[in-house]
């Protein structure tokens, strides 16, 4: 039976802050004392019969334009949706910031049909139905764009067109993930048909390694990722059964390093390009490490191997997406959670949002962080703005600004 309007908000509110509270307390206990030690139940969400009615009124929140004052009054939660996010979440990826204000991105995952859109304030915007994937450059603002079959790249978003490359024409590749070089020159293309530099020359795969003697062999890869230095100077690429592999601009691998976990999955450059992190993972858990690029040419690291080389930066985190900052790495994992790490392996803090993170990006002064997740759900944090309130799960001292929520059957975008 539905309950009245102050009930529910008064229910909502203290059973999220109790579930909260009591989940940071559970969390602080394992990371202190050892998880071992943990006797306790494990804390829940016990707001599932209240979700039905608070989303008919976030949806009524949303028609009538008055979101502000529904967040003020229903804190947001991932637990209470969960049946619902199980039907209706979505992948959404590719995204890049345009201004402090404004991002683009598409929703849906490489093997999908995608939909890309831009976000302006709390303004969406719904871009070409053709467009496959979007990119952004590490520096001097080059957004690169694919669409029919091609990838054009810009000075600025719908800025002067820099250069167009065609796709590999033996291919009908899914795009994963494309990274422009700085001067929109060249772009980094990932996808699970192999890796790929395009230039104005032509295109080379540039990870798997083809086997001559593998009659069967083929390009198609699991867990495909890539990375670009900030410099452009290396590249760092690997899939679910190579090795974490660098390479320099052109394509030509100069170091070799294995995974510290099962499977090599993810890899970023720091801010300054004086590290590389690598990610391998087991299951939903992972080991990151970091590696010095000063003296990369060469370097050989053997799987599973201790060494002085490298420096561990977290032992937990299957990343799915990542950011680097002047001082820090953002890494979102498979548990809903991003979690700050200082280069030297320090964990700085961590803030929970829900289901497995599927997107990154930062602004350029490192204040506001948009982050997405297969949810269907892109957050914008404003970091170190203190907490919103006390429904928050974590140590992040950060304050949401706002969610938009994309699921499949929902006629428009939910901002809560």
């Amino acid at each position: 039976m539905p309950v009245s309007f102050e009930q529910l908000r008064k229910e909502w509110d203290n059973l999220g802050k109790s579930f909260a509270n009591d989940i940071n307390e559970m969390v602080e206990f394992g990371e202190t004392h050892g998880w071992e030690n943990w006797k306790g139940k494990e804390p829940s969400d016990n707001r599932d019969h209240l979700a039905s009615q608070v989303l008919s009124l976030l949806r009524e929140a949303n028609i009538t334009g008055k979101n502000d004052e529904f967040r003020d009054m229903f804190s947001p939660a991932h637990a209470p949706f969960i049946s619902i996010l199980e039907e209706q979440g979505q992948s959404i990826e590719s995204l890049c910031v345009i201004s402090d204000d404004s991002i683009a991105f598409v929703v849906g995952t490489s093997y999908e049909q995608r939909q890309a859109y831009v976000l302006t304030g709390k303004t969406v915007e719904k871009l070409s139905g053709h467009i496959e994937s979007i990119g952004k450059s590490h520096q001097n603002e080059v957004f690169a764009v694919a669409e029919a079959k091609k990838i054009t790249t810009y000075k600025g978003w719908r800025g002067e067109v820099i250069a167009e490359f065609q796709l590999p024409e033996d291919k009908s590749l899914s795009i994963k993930q494309m990274i422009p070089f700085n001067d929109g020159l060249s772009v980094l293309l990932i996808s699970s048909e192999g890796i790929y530099l395009l230039g104005l020359a032509g295109s080379s795969m540039i990870h798997p390694v083809p086997d001559p003697e593998d009659e069967e062999w083929t390009s198609d890869i699991d867990m495909e990722h890539a990375a670009l230095s900030f410099d452009n100077n290396l590249i760092a690429v690997g899939d679910q059964n190579s090795e974490h592999r660098i390479l320099n601009s052109d394509g030509v691998e100069i170091a070799e390093i294995g995974p510290q976990s099962s499977y090599p999955h993810y890899a970023l450059f720091s801010k300054d390009s004086g590290q590389v992190i690598l990610n391998s993972c087991h299951f939903y858990n992972g080991i990151t490490i970091g590696v010095p690029t000063a003296d990369i040419h060469g370097l050989k690291i053997e799987p599973y191997t201790e060494d002085d080389r490298y420096t561990v930066i977290d032992e937990g985190c299957r990343v799915y997406a990542a950011v680097a900052t002047t001082d820090y790495y953002i890494l979102g994992d498979a548990g809903g959670y991003v979690k700050a790490f200082s280069k030297d392996g320090r964990n700085l803090w961590r803030y929970f949002l829900g289901s497995t993170i599927s997107g990154m990006s930062i602004s350029e002064d490192g204040k506001t962080l948009w982050v997405a997740s297969y949810a269907g759900i892109i957050h914008k944090l404003k970091l170190d703005a203190g907490k919103r309130d006390e429904h928050v799960i974590g140590t992040g001292d950060h304050y949401e600004e706002f969610r938009i929520i994309f699921w499949k059957t929902e006629k428009q975008p939910l901002i809560w």
